[in-house]
């Protein structure tokens, strides 16, 4: 079936986005079709265009990491959802679309209290920010956690989840207005890196001891001050390059400090692995945020059309939380 999509025409740093007709498969064993109500837009989009970040092979050729939608026609076997429920997904690609065909064990039902279109900030970064601050990162409560570009739409979410799972959270913004939006989502310290010193900073916050974990998006330009900041037994957890792909690591301070890094992404990994973790988001996330305790950061709503003009905008550095594509 043909569907409208977002498409990527060119090369490298010059690739803009077109829209255009593509085919959709129809729905497979254990798959569902979804009416597309809203797509989150990512930072792993904007590399997607610019050719550095191909989707995995059997995935859509258009961008997309996740929508919310209506669910129109199910695939043999689907048995946990229904023509006409209002779910979420999480996608290896494809979400810049009016349809999208995705696997039933990547959905979840809209969690209560969230409107349809908003609901889609939530699966990417509540699923990064849930496997990577309790699976890899191990978090407990009364731990410190530094979250590396709180204002994101990962570090958005991130810094409420912290703080529901009763860490203590310092955060990074820049600028007056955006360190304190940080402050409202539940971030105790904020440090404005356009203006204070980081490292000091969160030392100083945390009477030079520095942080337990480190959830960071810079990745190689960041992996120094990063390494300084961990706290004895410390783990940074690298799931962003905006900073490059590599770094000098100073292996000497990371073995006295017994601390681990660890690089992790998310739309790799197995269809079982996905399963699990949206799994888990479903069981543990989504009664924070039906008691309020977290809700989708929305910067802007635009167009699918205009979807340019979305990648322009969160190319800026000024959007805080998510942009998203409205068919």
């Amino acid at each position: 079936m043909t569907v409208r999509a977002v498409t990527i025409s060119g090369e490298g740093p010059a690739g803009k986005l077109t829209t255009t007709a593509v085919n959709l498969p129809q729905p497979d064993s254990g798959e569902v079709l979804i009416d597309v109500v809203s797509s989150g837009v990512n930072r792993a989009d904007l590399l997607q265009r610019t050719g550095l970040y191909p989707p995995p092979k059997g995935a859509p050729e258009w961008p997309g990491l996740e929508i919310s939608g209506m669910v129109r026609r199910l695939g043999a076997g689907v048995s946990s959802r229904r023509v006409g429920d209002r779910v979420v997904a999480l996608l290896e690609g494809g979400g810049y679309a009016d349809q999208v065909v995705v696997r039933e064990t990547q959905t979840l039902p809209v969690p209560d209290g969230v409107g349809l279109v908003e609901a889609a900030a939530l699966p990417e970064a509540a699923c990064t920010a849930w496997t990577n601050l309790v699976d890899t990162g191990r978090l407990r409560r009364g731990e410190t956690l530094l979250v590396q570009g709180g204002s994101g739409g990962v570090g958005s979410l991130a810094v409420q989840l912290g703080a529901a799972l009763g860490a203590r959270v310092v955060a990074t913004a820049g600028g007056p207005e955006r360190a304190a939006r940080c402050r409202e989502l539940g971030a105790g310290v904020v440090v404005d890196h356009r203006s204070e010193d980081v490292v000091a900073a969160v030392r100083q916050a945390t009477d030079g001891r520095g942080a337990d974990i480190v959830l960071d998006v810079l990745g190689g330009g960041g992996l120094q001050d990063n390494v300084r900041l961990l706290a004895p037994g410390g783990r940074l957890v690298v799931i962003g390059l905006q900073q490059g792909r590599t770094g000098e690591l100073d292996l000497a301070r990371l073995m006295a400090k017994r601390a681990t890094v660890t690089g992790t992404t998310l739309r790799s990994r197995t269809a079982q692995e996905k399963a699990e973790i949206v799994a888990a988001v479903g069981r543990h996330v989504w009664p924070m945020v039906a008691d309020g305790r977290l809700r989708p950061v929305v910067h802007a709503r635009v167009p699918l059309d205009e979807a340019q003009t979305a990648h322009d905008l969160l190319e800026s550095g000024e959007v805080f939380g998510k942009v998203l594509l409205v068919p």
